[in-house]
């Protein structure tokens, strides 16, 4: 009697999925769920005539899965996602790096501008201002000459912060960001024209400069003097050395750049030479007297306050010309 045997049942192949067979579990916090099957956007086979065994009909094909689902067909993470994380990161940690940057620069900025205050807090206690500016600023020369000897004058423009002794160095770079004391500061001191003749105002244009600084200090009125309501609004300018008092009005302010070697013009040929330059200026003006041809012709000699100039993208030079309205020696 024959015995049939039935052959037995090979077991099932899993069916893979993108995430792996099916007994597959994510990571723990996957948002994508416990098991691939679950997953977001997870498509379940399409019912077909399969054998059952892990056939091409019975797998996934790679269109079957949605973007979202972070792993490959052999379940490791998408090499592509994860790149872009990484990205992400760097992007982020320079981002926090330039944040950091920007706030450390500030953070400067201000302790300079603190220290500098300080220095101009100072030199201040040398001078007597009489804000009203009816009165020149009385000065302290030899306690000024104690801290520096190379004092040449005081400069105030009553009614603003503009009250600050000058000095002047062997070159134009020497109180640029150096103090009284000769430590960097970022404001430096205002200082006269190292080609000037000195003391008072000797030459035909004597030019004294001043930074302009975004917390108000050093020259930043000259600069709003670029503006004829402000302009019109200073009616004095005080020049005091040692041996003179200069008491001066606003004549013209004009802008111009920082490379334009006409500024600094200090003697001339003759007045006539002289009147012409000035007239010239005036030309170009952005702000100037009611009076200024008339004055122009008298004038013997000017001085011209110097400061940069911040217009929108644009770094530029404002420069306030100035005539005596008296002069009185000291006595």
């Amino acid at each position: 009697m024959a015995t049939h045997f039935r052959k037995q049942e090979e077991p099932a192949v899993p069916r893979r999925t993108r995430g792996g067979d099916e007994s597959y579990h994510a990571p723990a916090g996957n948002r994508h769920a416990s098991t691939p099957t679950q997953a977001v956007g997870y498509k379940s086979v399409v019912e077909s005539a399969g054998d059952g065994r892990g056939s091409k009909r019975d797998r996934r094909r790679k269109g079957d899965y949605v973007d979202t689902d972070p792993y490959d067909i052999k379940g490791r993470r998408d090499p592509k996602r994860r790149g872009a994380r990484v990205i992400s990161c760097v992007l982020l940690v320079v981002g926090i790096c330039l944040l950091l940057a920007a706030g450390g620069m500030y953070a400067y900025n201000q302790y300079q501008y603190h220290k500098q205050d300080e220095i101009n807090q100072k030199l201040s206690v040398y001078a007597k201002v009489d804000d009203a500016g009816n009165e020149p600023p009385q000065v302290d020369w030899e306690a000024l000459k104690a801290v520096n000897p190379q004092v040449v004058a005081w400069v105030q423009i009553p009614g603003t912060n503009v009250s600050y002794p000058v000095y002047q160095g062997a070159d134009n770079d020497a109180y640029l960001h150096t103090d009284a004391e000769g430590n960097y500061s970022i404001g430096g001191q205002i200082f006269l024209d190292a080609q000037n003749a000195s003391p008072g105002m000797i030459d035909a244009q004597s030019i004294i400069y001043g930074h302009h600084l975004y917390n108000g200090a050093m020259f930043k009125t000259v600069a709003d003097m670029e503006n004829q309501g402000m302009f019109d609004s200073v009616k004095t300018v005080w020049y005091v050395t040692e041996q003179a008092t200069y008491e001066l009005a606003p004549l013209f302010a004009y802008k111009t750049d920082g490379e334009d070697e006409n500024v600094r013009r200090f003697t001339f040929d003759s007045t006539d030479a002289f009147h012409s330059y000035l007239f010239d200026l005036a030309a170009r003006a952005s702000s100037k007297a009611a009076d200024a041809d008339a004055r122009i012709q008298a004038a013997n000699n000017v001085l011209s306050l110097c400061t940069c100039s911040y217009t929108g993208n644009e770094t530029g030079r404002v420069v306030l010309v100035c005539t005596p309205k008296d002069v009185q020696s000291a006595q």
